[in-house]
């Protein structure tokens, strides 16, 4: 009998990602902090979306990467209690589930879109929070649950509902690579990693190893890093200019920015790192085009938000009503004009015979 021979799969180096700066910035600041509440990667196939999750995870030390599978139930998602041990054993028992599993690591989910609604909310909420809540038969019980989570899509296979986008903390988009140059360089290091994925590895570890100790100081930092009020009034004037629904996106922008000051090793939280992470936090939520703060309007009565279209997730823009002067068909449409046609003349007849009694 031929025995199968075991292999582990090699993480593509972190910091050997071409032209990704703005995906591997959203990574590595809910790496520093997941109650961000994880970033969604939006793209078309093969824009190393997988990829970056995995070299993210591959970076921070001692970090579990767990994949969760499209037919995952909900148990499997968060356990379940083995309520029968109480009756035998006399304590209560937890089956952990994938969120325990990914403490500390990176949680993936390939083709978020085209999860069960009730999956994606339940693994939000243990992504925003922390905690894991377990509960049945009228038993709950907790546990720690923060890692970094990573959602990837390809709009093409469907777009993700409005309520649950909001959730995800940050999103980036990717897009095809069109420059000649850079996809060349892509091409390059791909082909040398598939050759010998150890020595693309060792070829990086002078940018690595600084990379993973700046994460986890970072990490550390984060307590002691407040947020002044300029800071709060700034985030506040950007979400209200986007156009944002609740609070969602003012509290992703200020927990990215201080996870970015963590990062650069700076001790203070400014109004620039609330800038360099905004449209992080904002492209999944806008309503409004980012330059209606900046519209002024002709009339005298107008307002900003007058003269500006709205949008919906940046996919497109609404259409305004017609002007008045249009005519608007009425009816069925394609329906023709009536047509006057002229009656015809009755000729008048005798009295009706009488009523027999």
């Amino acid at each position: 009998m031929k025995l199968v021979q075991a292999a582990t799969r090699a993480a593509f180096p972190f910091t050997a990602l071409v032209g990704q700066p703005l995906l591997q910035r959203a990574l590595l600041l809910v790496a520093i902090d997941p109650r961000i509440g994880g970033v969604l990667v939006s793209g078309p196939r093969g824009t190393a979306k997988s990829t970056a999750a995995r070299a993210l995870a591959a970076l921070l030390p001692d970090a579990p990467f767990v994949t969760l599978p499209l037919a995952a139930s909900l148990e499997q998602l968060v356990g379940t209690l083995n309520v029968e041990a109480v009756l035998v054993e006399g304590q209560l028992r937890l089956a952990p589930g994938l969120v325990a599993r990914a403490h500390n690591g990176v949680l993936y989910v390939d083709e978020v879109n085209l999860l069960p609604d009730a999956l994606v909310d339940a693994l939000l909420d243990v992504a925003a929070s922390g905690i894991n809540t377990v509960e049945r038969d009228g038993i709950s019980q907790q546990h720690a649950a923060r890692f970094a989570l990573v959602g990837t899509m390809n709009p093409e296979e469907g777009e993700l509902r409005p309520q649950l986008l909001d959730r995800f903390g940050l999103s980036v988009v990717l897009g095809n690579p069109l420059d000649p140059q850079q996809r060349l360089e892509i091409l390059r290091t791909r082909l040398a990693f598939d050759e010998d994925p150890q020595a693309l590895t060792t070829l990086h570890a002078a940018q690595l190893s600084p990379l993973a100790a700046t994460v986890v100081a970072a990490r550390a930092a984060l307590p002691s890093l407040a947020w002044p009020d300029a800071v709060l009034q700034h985030a506040a004037a950007l979400a209200l200019a986007a156009g944002v629904d609740g609070m969602r996106a003012d509290l992703v922008m200020l927990r990215a920015a201080r996870a970015l000051a963590a990062l650069e090793g700076r001790n203070a939280v400014t109004s620039q790192d609330v800038d360099a992470v905004a449209e992080l936090a904002l492209a999944h939520r806008r309503t409004l085009e980012p330059s209606a703060n900046h519209r002024t309007s002709d009339k005298p009565n107008g307002s900003a938000k007058d003269n500006t279209k709205n949008t919906s997730n940046n996919t497109g823009v609404r259409k305004d009503p017609p002007p008045a002067s249009t005519p608007i068909p009425e009816g069925d449409w394609g329906a023709l004009p009536p047509i006057p046609t002229p009656t015809t003349r009755v000729l008048s007849t005798g009295a009706w015979p009488a009523k027999k009694a």
